[in-house]
């Protein structure tokens, strides 16, 4: 392997083209009414040099020759307009902004010469999606609903707003799947700040890898990563919304930022709050009324104790675009919420009441990004935080309740109490963990010249957990034990382009280092015959390695070749090893990391414009071949806890597989998406090679959008959307042998839900109305055994937005 490395690296290096003497030029593309133009196609006539505009109508072309050039600007829909440059030896940078006239003929093709920052991104070998979320801020979409619909993503979702929340990318999923919000894992940030409650107004964009994960995401991700790109823009700006819809749901947020353009002093905000009672109705071989004589009656029942509540937000003060920083904040984030908890892992017969959750979050923050730092080609970014974290579990009712949300009664039509005097078996609980916690990102790039570029990056985690429960005794308390665990994680990555930018590959190694420390009081006799409290101390400290590549060869235009392997290792977190009782999680101090040798090759057409339509079409085959796989026990019986959970090395195995999607529009009005995803997990247990089970194998997305123009008002836009989900059947036990008698019992079935939605954009386009319409009809929708998801539910927001004051 090695030697196979040394090859490449001393083949691309040859191939690669010596740096030349260039320039750059930048500037905005508007409209008449002063509007940017997002994806006006700007290219150099004469040179293969071309990008398409921002959300911003912004552009940037890099590395021009001496000479003299005319910058052409196309859009449909608007005239072409074209400007004379000329790049000479002290002109390293050039600036020419575009004002477009609206054309009223038709514009019979359409040239697109360059590639969007999503475009560049998804063609540099990895199995990445890049997902955009302006449209999606201005509808009821919650984040994980947008990465839902993303190819080879499926969420999966423990019941409606604010529920436990796990995620899947090729078959790999719970916390193979590391969640990142610029670079930072979002685990630093709590319960209370994650994609449950942040929304899609905050975010730029949305970066899904699939299986392998670049070295700037140096992290011990197994089956691949999202990041959560927060909006990071140096223009003053202000957004707001509002929205209300079923189950008494209402989300709010607001976020700004506002730069003093003489010093670059910079100030921005972010607020968000969710509130839903999630009392949506429910049925099922759970939800039963037990009457005289035990007998069981099928209701259908609204949930009554799984309201959920956050509150956060995020306060940045510090500079931008200035010469010794492109962008240097401290900030604070702090974010609470409040969830009610319905019950157990499954629907059970007798739910929980009163049985709630807490947490709350305070963290510091500190942000650092220069490009050209000393020298032109260093670039360096850092991102930190540190702070506490609480989360109690608050559990001391001990009457049993039925699903009318009464009290429960026995045989002979008597109210009970449980003997274990609370909702969850094991006693009354007011638990808390607090932590400390503390995440840092460092990363150091040089681009030796256009065409070779080294970086380093490395992570830093750490966490210092204290539990304890104010109902225990003072002594049970004095002997509640500590949990500490600590992560590094290095990456080294070399990236090469050649033959004209055509090839694109990486090479990256990573070096992976946890230590874990467990202190447990005892009571010990000391030589005098004294007894003492000393600590019991169990700590570990493992190191491993890993590597991977990623390449990309641009066969013509818009035809790229993608394939990238990984040796992936993914570390057990926190939870798994010392357990969670807010998530119902049960400790394992014995599980062993997982590792995984994850292979991708792929094809992307596109995207092509042939006269009013565009289209892209992009597919990857992968293979996953897992050890020690991190899991939930492969249940092969009906014997199961519907109350805990806890994760255990499964075994050994495989998952393939393949993905494709389509994206198609036509004349910049009419949209339509499509994606698909199928695989097989297979996993070696007892000796016997089985499929692993509570997996969807088989998930299918597709979405329709059109637009209507200067509807009611001129310069308005009316747009209509409709969504389509399905999720085919599956089983949360394994068969064994060839009786498969009672098994259609834990069969989660085959799905189909559908959604419809409209936006209003007033003329100004500062206020946009949307309505929305989710599972229109009605479809009862599981992501996991028998935990039934909100049903037909109507949504209406308010949208407003400043882009300059």
């Amino acid at each position: 392997m090695k030697n196979f490395f040394t090859v490449i690296f001393l083949s691309l290096f040859l191939c690669a083209q010596s740096q030349e003497i260039s320039s750059s030029v930048s500037g905005t593309v508007k409209d008449n009414s002063g509007k940017p133009l997002p994806f006006a196609s700007v290219f150099i006539q004469g040179l293969k040099l071309g990008v398409l505009t921002d959300d911003n109508g912004q552009f940037t072309i890099e590395k021009i020759p001496l000479g003299k050039y005319n910058v052409i600007v196309s859009f449909i829909g608007y005239t072409t307009q074209s400007k004379a440059i000329e790049i000479v030896e002290n002109s390293r940078h050039i600036k020419v902004n575009y004002i477009l006239k609206e054309n009223v003929e038709n514009l019979d093709e359409v040239n697109v010469n360059g590639k969007s920052k999503e475009t560049q991104i998804e063609t540099k070998g990895f199995a990445v999606s890049a997902i955009k979320t302006e449209e999606a801020s201005l509808r009821n979409i919650q984040t994980n609903e947008l990465l839902n619909t993303t190819v080879g993503v499926k969420i999966r979702q423990n019941g409606g707003l604010g529920s436990e929340v796990t995620y899947s990318l090729n078959g790999l999923s719970g916390n193979s799947v590391r969640i990142f919000i610029d670079g930072i894992p979002i685990s630093t940030y709590g319960n209370s700040f994650n994609l449950n409650s942040i929304p899609p107004s905050m975010i730029k964009n949305i970066e899904v890898y699939k299986g392998v994960v670049p070295g700037h995401l140096a992290d011990d991700a197994l089956g691949g990563a999202i990041n959560i790109v927060l909006h990071n823009d140096a223009k003053t700006n202000f957004n707001a919304s509002v929205s209300y819809g079923s189950f008494n749901t209402l989300q709010a947020s607001v976020n700004g930022l506002y730069r003093f353009e003489k010093t670059g002093l910079t100030v921005k905000a972010s607020l968000f709050h969710n509130y839903s009672d999630n009392d949506y109705k429910v049925s099922g071989r759970s939800v039963v009324v037990t009457g005289l004589g035990g007998v069981q009656t099928p209701i259908t029942a609204r949930r009554f104790n799984d309201a959920y509540r956050s509150t956060g937000g995020k306060a940045e003060i510090g500079y931008t675009d200035v010469k010794w920083a492109d962008q240097f904040f401290v900030g604070i984030t702090g974010s609470d919420d409040y969830k009610e908890v319905q019950h157990g892992a499954f629907m059970t017969i007798t739910p929980y009441k009163d049985r709630f959750l807490e947490s709350d979050a305070l963290l510091g923050s500190l942000t650092y990004q220069k490009k050209d730092l000393f020298t032109k080609g260093l670039d360096v970014n850092i991102n930190g935080l540190y702070g506490k974290r609480n989360r109690a579990v608050n559990d001391t009712v001990s009457w049993a309740y039925s699903w009318t949300g009464e009290r429960a009664i026995d045989f002979r039509g008597d109210e009970y109490q449980y003997t274990w005097r609370s909702q969850q078996e094991g006693g009354p609980t007011l638990a808390k963990i607090k932590r400390n916690v503390a995440s840092i990102r460092t990363g150091v790039s040089y681009a030796i010249n256009n065409h070779h570029k080294i970086s380093a990056n490395h992570v830093y985690s750490g966490i210092d957990r204290e539990d304890s429960d104010a109902l225990r005794s003072v002594l049970e308390n004095t002997f509640v034990g500590t949990r500490d665990l600590k992560k590094n994680i290095y990456s080294l990555t070399y990236e090469v382009s050649a033959f004209d930018d055509k090839l694109k590959t990486s090479l990256f190694g990573k070096h992976y280092q946890q230590k874990t420390t467990s202190a447990d009081p005892a009571i010990e006799t000391d030589e005098n015959g004294n007894d003492v409290i000393v600590d019991e101390i169990v700590s570990s400290n493992n190191n491993y390695n890993g590597y991977g590549f990623a390449a990309s060869y641009e066969f013509v235009p818009n035809v790229t070749l993608l394939t990238s392997a990984e040796k992936a290792i993914r570390l057990p977190n926190e939870t798994e090893v010392f357990g969670d009782d807010g998530d119902n999680v049960v400790a394992n101090s014995s599980i062993d990391p997982e590792s995984s040798n994850n292979y991708n090759l792929g094809f992307r057409f596109g995207n092509f414009n042939i006269k009013k339509h565009a289209f892209t079409i992009s597919t990857n085959v992968f293979t996953r071949n897992i050890k020690d796989r991190i899991g939930l026990p492969i249940e092969t019986s009906l014997n199961i806890d519907d109350e805990l959970i806890v994760y255990v090395n499964q075994g050994s195995g495989t998952s393939k597989g393949f993905d494709a999607q389509l994206n198609y529009s036509y004349n910049n009005n009419f949209g339509l998406n499509f994606n698909i995803s199928k695989f097989d997990l297979k996993i070696e247990n007892q000796g016997i090679e089985i499929d692993v089970p509570n997996t969807p194998f088989f998930t299918m997305n597709g979405g329709l959008r059109y637009s209507f123009k200067n509807l009611i008002q001129k310069k308005s836009r009316l747009n209509a959307f409709y969504n389509v989900y399905f999720t085919d059947e599956f089983s949360f036990l394994t068969a064994q042998g060839s009786n498969t008698v009672g098994n259609e019992f834990f069969e989660v079935p085959r799905q189909l839900a559908q959604d419809i939605g409209l936006s209003y954009a007033f003329p100004n386009n500062k206020f946009v109305l949307s309505f929305d319409i989710k599972n229109i009809f009605d479809e009862p929708v599981y992501d996991n055994l028998s935990v039934q998801k909100p049903g037909r539910a109507f949504y209406l927001k308010l949208n407003y937005a400043i882009n300059k004051f």
